[in-house]
């Protein structure tokens, strides 16, 4: 069963699963998916989007409106919203343009007050995005990255996996994974050790890191040289750094 405000506005179009609540004078727009166990506030505007199972939308945010692109001419693109993501209030999360065709929001996802997620936006799972923090189109975030208050990202960029940014940054190159980033224009200030023991990686894991780290950017090798000492290193997570490093297209920010 359903609770819908008798206030709310519902597109004929949209399809809503069972046990779904929708608050007063919310508006669902067209083509608009809405899974089980979702809660979507008072005053909230959804339309062209996929919202999943389990989500939580506060009043007064904004998904799947058309994209803040002036090449934008009315082709049906969507916004998707992954299962268990909590999107808080005044969050604006655009639709795709031509160019992806979609903006993607992963699982379990907390995407603060007054955010912005532009257009072709592809965000991994467990990602938070801070209060006010601004992402431009056709950035990449991976997986269980923490993006702190009032970060401005760069159109193009890509945000590695587990890594973190400090408020307040301005980020216009690549972030490696693992790393944290702070300051105007950002650098990198070491490693996301913290949010490495959070997600359960062992001691011995986190210093093949540390030390793959201090052969990128602290032993004065060149780039091209360091990325070759590297290559043979067994490590998973060393070899998502130099994949992530030679796909920059960039350029990755550095300390």
């Amino acid at each position: 069963m359903n609770l819908i405000h008798q206030t709310a506005v519902i597109d004929k179009d949209a399809q809503i699963d069972d046990n779904v609540e929708i608050g007063p004078y919310t508006i669902i727009g067209p083509k608009t998916k809405i899974k089980s166990g979702t809660k979507i506030h008072g005053q909230a505007v959804i339309e062209y989007a996929e919202i999943g199972a389990n989500c939580e939308i506060f009043n007064f945010s904004s998904i799947g409106k058309r994209p803040q692109d002036l090449k934008y001419k009315g082709e049906e693109t969507f916004a998707i919203i992954g299962d268990g993501t909590t999107v808080r209030e005044c969050a604006t999360i655009n639709r795709g343009t031509a160019a992806a065709g979609k903006t993607i929001i992963g699982k379990n996802c907390l995407i603060m007050a007054c955010s912005h997620t532009a257009h072709d936006c592809i965000i991994g799972d467990g990602v938070i995005l801070g209060y006010s923090t601004g992402i431009a189109g056709h950035v990449e975030i991976g997986d269980y990255a923490i993006l702190s208050a009032s970060i401005g990202i760069h159109q193009f960029c890509k945000i590695g996996k587990h890594s973190m940014i400090s408020g307040g940054a301005v980020v216009v190159m690549d972030i490696i994974p693992y790393a944290t980033a702070q300051g105007d224009r950002a650098s990198l200030v070491g490693l996301n050790i913290i949010g490495m023991k959070r997600s359960k990686m062992k001691l011995a894991e986190i210093e093949i890191i540390k030390d793959a780290y201090k052969t990128l950017f602290m032993s004065q090798l060149a780039l091209e040289d360091a990325l070759d000492k590297l290559k043979n290193n067994a490590s998973v997570q060393v070899q998502e750094i130099i994949s992530f490093i030679k796909n920059s297209q960039r350029g990755i920010t550095r300390p």
